[in-house]
């Protein structure tokens, strides 16, 4: 009995040391977690910058509609354009996330997906997703003046159809980034962390004042 005694507690020694060694790797995990900066929708030097105004066209939406490109909105609305394609496994675990921040915006944003191809693959594509055929546009020319070449891609136009924000979409939180970019008034948020890496440091003491 007494080798099988020694083995048990040998082995519940080894149980507990890899249970210190796996706390210890998830807190460095945590602390990993928290130095490392958010990441924004990755922006590539192509198609209209970020301030210029967008290229004014008129499109045809999936069910027939017309629907205008660029220049100021009537009614007020920032517009955002989801490019997509039914092929693009990331596209659509995207739309949910896209639906959400749609409604959360309300009536002040317009949210237009658009793409190119075979109507009837994207007639199904709509049905199967429950998707608004009126907001979905098939376009060559769209894509071709924005200059998308990696899917899933966004670009966020102000009101008077200004570029606020564009980038290549993988996650939520690239999607949200847009929003934050035209809220920080940059082009995006790798732009905003640069200049915060160049800003003077600062540092509160324990009174609670800011030093520089």
């Amino acid at each position: 009995m007494d080798p099988l005694v020694a083995s048990n507690a040998l082995l519940w020694l080894l149980v507990i040391a890899l249970a210190g060694v796996v706390l210890a790797l998830a807190r460095q995990v945590g602390i990993l977690h928290e130095r490392l900066a958010p990441f924004g929708a990755l922006d590539v030097a192509r198609g209209p910058a970020v301030g210029d105004a967008a290229p004014a066209l008129r499109v045809v939406a999936l069910d027939g509609g017309e629907v205008a490109i660029g220049g100021t909105d009537a009614e007020g609305r920032s517009t955002l354009l989801f490019f997509l394609s039914p092929s693009c496994p990331v596209c659509a675990t995207l739309l949910p996330t896209l639906e959400r921040v749609a409604a959360e915006e309300g009536s002040v944003l317009r949210c237009l997906l658009a793409s190119d191809g075979d109507p009837a693959e994207h007639a199904h594509f709509v049905r199967e997703k429950r998707l608004d055929p009126a907001r979905y546009l098939l376009s060559r020319e769209l894509g071709l003046r924005f200059e998308v070449s990696k899917l899933p891609y966004a670009v966020l136009l102000d009101a008077g159809g200004v570029v606020c924000a564009k980038g290549i979409v993988n996650t939520r939180e690239h999607l949200e980034s847009l929003f934050e970019a035209r809220r920080l008034g940059v082009a995006s948020i790798q732009e905003h962390l640069a200049a915060d890496a160049g800003a003077p440091s600062k540092r509160r003491d324990l009174g609670g004042h800011l030093d520089a």
